[in-house]
């Protein structure tokens, strides 16, 4: 079980403040009864908006909880966290109020804490080792994306059309008034892209088409919709023995068009050739997976209809995400590739598109 402590006022937010003494006190208050004796802390991924911790614990005595957790902690100064706020308070209603209610792979949460203003944050996670992190620069394989894609179909089934998580706070289809407010910041962001990066003909197309038509996409009634991850891409999939897939990272839930994740997925995920041989494919075995988790009335020519219409939701991500993160060789490389890999999917799926 999880809870959320909101009156918890001395929240990590550097891997040296949890302490044995602090961890104790959170997983009590989830209703873990155990002493942490110590812990000894080593960083583990490359998170942008959030540090993460493999913790090694010793309890006072026997329990159920494993001796290893992933600790995800608000980290960086308080401007900076006062930015990430948003991601931070998403991520943890997911754990708390949303997970339950889904059938998507994703780690056991065993305690979460977030202050009152959602500038203090900390999970403690499944340690998924031996899973192995994808690499969103190398890319997936073709059977790794169905596997990926399927696992998705176990968030957005549950929830297909469920008006009643609406009545989660924050969650909401856009308006009008988020509309404009995306396009605000949208077209400074893919200025900023621009002069970021050197684009060829096509990726600059993208980029103009993204800024032209994105509001109005965004602004449009789905006519289907369900909980989606929003920023679905390889590096944040676990992949474990026989590629059993774990999805993390989720603080960019929202509702959606739930081919909006497929679409970021595949085009981003795959390389060119691979998704011409076989982005059909995996359509298909994601629309068989959602009628294996209830859903009805929905056609595999609709969901491949859906999926075209919702590939503007990777340059969309790719600019976004750009101006969120920090500046790293790295991710250069990989909002680069990304760019690369969807636009080329947008010319060849909707080659209008970018005249």
């Amino acid at each position: 079980m999880t809870t959320t402590d909101p009156n918890r006022t001395s929240i990590p937010t550097s891997p040296e403040e949890i302490t044995a003494g602090y961890l104790t006190g959170l997983l009590r208050s989830a209703g873990h009864d155990v002493v942490v004796e110590s812990v000894d802390t080593t960083p583990v991924g490359s998170g942008q908006m959030a540090g993460s911790y493999r913790l090694t614990l010793s309890y006072r005595e026997p329990t159920d909880l494993p001796p290893t957790m992933v600790a995800k902690v608000a980290i960086g100064d308080r401007t900076r966290r006062e930015f990430a706020s948003g991601v931070y308070r998403t991520e943890t209603l997911f754990y708390d109020r949303l997970a339950p209610t889904l059938a998507v792979p994703r780690p056991a949460c065993h305690a979460t804490a977030i202050s009152p203003d959602s500038t203090e944050c900390i999970l403690l996670l499944e340690d998924m080792t031996p899973a192995v992190q994808g690499d969103q620069i190398t890319g997936c394989s073709p059977a790794q994306a169905q596997s990926v894609a399927v696992a998705a179909a176990g968030l957005h089934g549950p929830r297909w059309c469920d008006d009643s998580m609406f009545e989660v706070p924050g969650l909401a289809l856009p308006t009008h008034e988020d509309r404009e407010l995306m396009e605000s910041v949208l077209g400074p962001m893919a200025d900023a892209y621009r002069a970021r990066f050197e684009l060829d003909a096509r990726e600059a197309a993208t980029i103009d088409w993204l800024v032209r038509e994105a509001g109005d996409w965004i602004e449009r009634t789905p006519t289907r919709f369900a909980l989606i991850h929003g920023d679905l891409r390889i590096d944040n999939v676990l992949f474990g023995a026989d590629d059993v897939v774990t999805i993390v990272d989720w603080q960019t839930i929202s509702p959606g068009h739930p081919l909006r994740d497929i679409a970021f997925l595949l085009s981003t995920s795959l390389t060119v050739d691979d998704r011409r041989r076989h982005e059909q494919d995996i359509v298909a075995a994601y629309h068989r997976a959602l009628l294996d988790h209830g859903v009805s009335g929905y056609t595999v020519e609709q969901c491949w209809h859906d999926y075209i219409d919702s590939l503007i939701q990777a340059p969309l991500i790719v600019v976004f995400g750009c101006a969120a993160a920090m500046a790293t060789e790295r991710g250069d490389h990989m909002f680069a590739t990304m760019l690369s890999r969807c636009s080329t999917a947008v010319e060849d799926l909707n080659p209008g598109a970018l005249r």
